[in-house]
């Protein structure tokens, strides 16, 4: 039998900003439950949670990190997640399985802008959530702030359940309004003396708890008509509103502590015991198939894989959480992906980089598995018989990309293996083998994810590289109509070659008219695989060239356009007219008139106004207000065209459309300017044309290359 039943297991997810103390927090829920018998802290590098070499040797968590902890009979998973937007993907597939979310707010600093992007998120997944403001002991510490910031940014659903007496350095008091009792601190923190509220504060403490009774009955029409009859509601009373509320993200309570002076953590974890719902108090998943599917121990097993890493002389884990049924050793499921049946050789509890192994999970319980052959994130594993697929975590696009080279010949097959057990691990790195740059290419989130992948690349796989800028992805086309002719003549002892074109180019736009002067026989459109079209006529009047060549010109010409004669970029959005032409009955072949149809496309491309295109990103920078000027300054210095500036609560969004060629190592500019108080997405916008200075340039520089290669 399982230690603890569904409804005795509670999943949280700490969040918030870089800074605001979620591992700390961790730490004094571990050290509280007995878990262990010293905090460990950021500075020593000992806590649980950031045991990760990197994470030590940064000071700041990387990876979300499942723990634990035994409280008054329930078992609380806790997922600790990074602070910083680079890593984004920990923070979301954590909170995919949450069934409460934590959101710690700095009570220097207030709402960041890091808790509004994580926050999107917990809209997106409907977290329950509760609110704790940390660091209160600080001397530049300001509750009140937090609290309007709090109600401003996520409505005023946030509701007081605490607050302390006093703040900065002297912090040791907190007024509990629900429970209507002070909770007073010796100096090392730890269980606090439960007192009366003091006289003083009893009319803040009976506002702030008349506003929290109001808000739980206007939730619930049956509390509110007790708290009409009685004018007032109970302890027990208030709690089983809470959770109704909490549930249907009608209220986010908020807490107070000081995680460094374990001052408050312990209060927060009877909250989430007595409190936050278990996973089988939460609405139930609905496959993809749209049926539902019941957080029940005794129903058909179901698991979700939301992470999965790879640990020198351990393996690769796979951690998941039991959505349904009675996960056991030495059960075999299968991947409704990939219909491959996977044995359950092993579980484990885990505590940070201490597993123990365990028999059996059940449903709402969160645990790893080692070495599940072909599974992978987001896949579902259950019963053979059923075809359950749970929805899949969506991740954000990426928001820069390097190339990356081995720094010595010949590793690199090893550098692919590196790459692709990094992708199997962090579904927001991408890797692309770009034929058309002729690089490989890291799409990331930013400076910290990539400095990430290339430790573990170091480290972990011993491939020593480095990042090179990438190239740039130009376009060419053309902006007015040249006709050209090329003869393809050669003669060396048997068969000759010969073919004869005579076409015209022109720029291609949807519904142009057709060709005045020219009889069409044929056309063709091509939808080109790097976007634009190809319009391919045949207007050969008097069978000047049969129609069997006709291919082979066409080849030609797709060959140039793949290869364009300006920057060896591919070309877009161009109508080709042949109209005349010449062969021999001998020695004219489909290799005669591919060359002759390329090099005539080439003289009439190089006639008709070329022009080089450039991929343009719509950029979007959430900033706080007094930062707009900065971050505007820095977009127009990269040829940026801002279009405006929207209000998202205490932040502005500067939106501008800015050259791809610009936005080489911007997430470290943008980190810089603003202290990381800054967030930034991209998404790529179209093409537009280069300014003429550059295009010689682009120009210029093709050319050296080509003449060097050829040297």
């Amino acid at each position: 039998m399982p230690e603890f039943d569904t409804s005795h297991v509670k999943n949280i997810v700490l969040l918030g900003h870089a800074g605001s103390g979620k591992t700390t927090l961790a730490e004094c829920m571990l050290f509280e439950a007995g878990l262990i018998t010293r905090r460990g802290s950021i500075a020593e590098r000992n806590t649980t949670g950031d045991y990760h070499e990197l994470e030590q040797e940064r000071g700041n968590s990387i990876f979300s990190k499942l723990l634990h902890t035994k409280w008054q009979g329930y078992k609380i998973n806790i997922l600790d997640t990074p602070g910083y937007d680079d890593f984004v993907g920990e923070v979301i597939s954590a909170l995919r399985v949450a069934d409460t979310g934590v959101m710690l707010l700095n009570a220097v600093m207030g709402v960041e802008v890091g808790t509004d992007i994580i926050w999107e998120f917990t809209e997106k997944f409907k977290t329950p959530m509760v609110f704790a403001v940390n660091k209160v002991d600080d001397e530049n510490a300001d509750f009140d702030k937090a609290v309007r910031e709090a109600k401003s940014h996520f409505s005023n659903k946030v509701v007081v359940v605490q607050y302390p007496r006093q703040t900065g350095p002297g912090f040791h008091e907190i007024i509990d309004v629900l429970r209507m009792t002070m909770y007073k601190f010796k100096p090392e923190g730890g269980k606090p003396d439960k007192l009366p509220i003091p006289d003083e504060e009893k009319a803040k403490a009976d506002e702030l708890h008349k506003e929290l009774i109001e808000a739980i009955a206007s939730n619930d029409e049956s509390l509110m008509e007790k708290y009409f009859d009685k004018g007032e509601l109970d302890e027990d009373e208030m709690r089983a509103g809470l959770k109704n509320a909490i549930i249907n993200h009608d209220l986010f309570p908020l807490f107070v502590m000081s995680a460094a002076k374990d001052m408050g953590s312990g209060r927060l974890m009877g909250f989430i015991d007595n409190v936050a719902p278990s996973a089988n108090e939460m609405p139930p998943q609905t496959t993809q198939k749209g049926e539902k599917l019941a957080c029940d121990a005794d129903g058909p097993p179901c698991i979700f894989i939301y992470k999965t890493i790879s640990e020198p002389h351990v393996g690769e884990l796979s951690y998941f959480k039991v959505y349904s049924g009675t996960i056991k050793t030495g059960m075999e499921l299968e991947n409704e992906s990939t219909g491959v049946i996977e044995k359950i050789n092993q579980l484990f509890l885990v505590e940070g980089n201490k597993r123990t192994s365990i028999n059996e999970l059940v449903a709402g319980d969160i645990g790893p598995t080692l070495k599940l052959k072909n599974t992978h994130v987001n896949n579902t594993l259950h019963v053979k018989g059923k075809n359950y697929e749970l929805p899949v975590i969506e991740f954000p696009p990426y928001n820069q990309t390097v190339a990356i080279e081995t720094l010595k010949k010949g590793e690199e097959e090893k550098l692919s293996q590196a790459l692709h057990q990094l992708r199997e691990e962090d579904p927001t790195f991408l890797v692309e083998v770009s034929s058309e740059l002729k690089q490989t290419l890291i799409h990331c989130q930013g400076d910290m994810h990539l400095a990430v992948a290339k430790w573990k690349i170091e480290h972990q796989h011993k491939v020593e590289v480095k990042f090179v800028k990438p190239k740039i992805a130009y376009r060419e086309t053309i902006r007015k109509a040249a006709d050209a002719n090329y003869r393809n003549k050669k003669q060396s002892g048997g068969a000759g070659q010969f073919g004869e074109v005579f076409l015209r180019i022109e720029p291609w736009y949807e519904g142009m008219a057709e060709p005045a002067d020219l009889t069409v026989r044929g056309r063709d459109t091509y939808e080109l695989d790097w976007g634009g079209k190809l319009v391919f006529y045949n207007c050969i009047v008097g069978g000047a060239i049969d129609a069997r060549f006709l291919p082979s010109i066409l080849k030609g010409v797709m060959e140039k356009m793949q290869n364009g004669p300006l920057t060896g970029s591919y070309a877009r959005d161009i109508r080709v007219s042949v109209y005349d032409g010449k062969m021999h009955p001998v020695d004219s072949n489909d290799i005669s008139f591919k060359i002759a149809g390329l090099q005539a496309f080439r003289q009439a491309f190089q006639q008709a106004d070329p022009q080089i295109l450039e991929p343009i990103f719509q950029v979007e920078v959430l900033c706080p207000d007094d930062l707009t000027g900065s971050v505007m300054g820095d977009l127009q210095s990269r040829r940026a065209i801002v279009e405006g500036i929207d209000s998202e609560g205490h932040f502005q969004k500067v939106i501008a459309k800015v050259p791809l060629a610009e936005m080489d190592g911007y997430s470290s500019s943008l980190r810089s300017i603003t202290q990381g108080r800054a967030k930034f997405t991209m998404k790529f916008n179209g093409y537009e044309p280069v300014p003429f200075e550059l295009q010689r340039k682009l120009i210029d520089d093709y050319s050296k290359v080509s003449k060097e290669e050829f040297a």
